[in-house]
């Protein structure tokens, strides 16, 4: 079998590695010249957890932790109001984007070939298999697609339809970048709220550097840089604390991000010889703390069901049998999220938080075949 796989971020180079162990090909084609740089922090928790160490990068990994303590909650002079558990934004393990998408990259990059700075063009369907032209590189044929290409999938698009017809936007939008660590900060964050706008720092990079983030309402957002962060200024004019200082310091940092905050529903995630995953079949949106969970759940789930099911269409129906409740419970926790910017802030309403993240109806620790020590048909 021989599978291309569109994204070079999380959901593609899992799913390559557990599609190269089980004895199948596979090649990555992704937009940017190189791994990306930049990005959120990312986390971990439950199931996805055990998935680490079963790939063999758990340790690896757990050296790079950000090691994310509890966040102060301050009002806009600075004064402690509540205590937000580390938990809540830094599940079991909390990583770099960056350093979890370098170490995916060189844990495949021997037996996957990779195609930087190139895109799907056209897709073209038959009983054989999938015809591939890029905007690039010349036109290939491969057994199956699969887009692990995020939020704004060219995949989906092409296979499914219009954007549209499946994102579900949450009035928000984010933006997360990286400054000196002027508030020395020791392993832990601070946070303000102000209405429906939230302004985070967290300690990173050895306690070297502030990771920014940004959260507040928005409608039609941006695509070019100077745009979001007109959007921002605008958007943190006249909210207290540190936001004056640190959106100065925003066009300085080079790992800027900028996104809305929306979630994928999908009725399905195949057509024909076609598939999803991560964020691009089921985003989650930021605010659920789950999304990169989710694209390694999803790697290991399609992968392992590829390898062990009679047909791809056997295999994909199976995928989704898998993750759809897990799937729905993470979406659910997302909404909640979105939901709590309204509520004032309290110590009882963190706590109601880090419960439910860890509670009995958390959907971390879902039950998966062991695909990892399957027989391979």
């Amino acid at each position: 079998m021989n599978v291309l796989i569109s994204g070079a971020s999380v959901a593609g180079p899992a799913l390559a590695y557990w599609l190269n162990r089980h004895g199948v090909r596979t090649t990555i084609v992704e937009r940017a010249d190189a791994v990306r740089p930049g990005g959120l922090a990312v986390d971990f928790r439950g199931t996805a957890m055990r998935v680490l160490d079963q790939m063999g990068i758990l340790d690896e990994l757990r050296a790079h932790a950000t090691l994310s303590g509890d966040a102060s909650v301050v009002d806009a002079d600075g004064n402690h109001l509540a205590t937000m558990p580390g938990a809540i934004f830094a599940g079991e393990l909390e990583v770099l984007k960056a350093d979890l998408t370098r170490i995916l990259h060189d844990l495949t990059r021997h037996d996957t070939e990779y195609v930087f700075g190139d895109s799907i063009a056209t897709l073209t369907q038959d009983a054989d298999g999938v015809r591939v032209e890029f905007e690039r590189g010349a036109p290939r044929s491969f057994d199956l697609v699969v887009g692990a290409d995020g939020l704004h999938s060219r995949v989906r698009t092409l296979a499914f339809g219009p954007k549209e017809r499946f994102t579900h936007p949450m009035g928000y939008a984010f933006a997360t970048f990286s400054t000196d660590n002027y508030l020395n900060l020791d392993r832990t964050g601070m946070s303000h709220v102000s209405g429906d706008r939230s302004l985070n720092v967290f300690a990173a990079s050895h306690n070297a550097l502030l990771r920014v983030m940004l959260m507040f309402p928005a409608q039609d957002v941006p695509r070019d840089r100077a745009a979001q962060e007109e959007a921002i200024r605008l958007a943190y004019e006249h909210v207290g604390w540190e936001a004056k200082h640190l959106v100065a310091a925003m066009p300085a940092a080079t790992d800027f991000y900028f996104d809305e905050l929306s979630q994928i529903t999908m009725p399905s995630w195949s057509s024909g010889r076609v598939a999803l995953v991560g964020d691009a079949g089921y985003c989650a949106s930021p605010m659920s703390g789950r999304g990169t969970s989710q694209a390694l759940l999803g790697a290991y789930v399609l992968a392992g069901e590829l390898s062990t099911q009679d047909t791809h269409e056997m295999a994909f129906a199976e995928y989704e049998r898998a993750l759809r409740d897990y799937v729905a419970g993470t979406h659910e926790m997302g909404r909640q999220a979105r939901d709590s910017f309204t509520i004032p802030v309290s110590q009882e309403l963190f706590d109601a938080i880090a419960a439910m993240d860890t509670g009995e109806d958390s959907p971390d620790d879902i039950e998966l075949k062991d695909y990892a020590n399957l027989t391979i048909r």
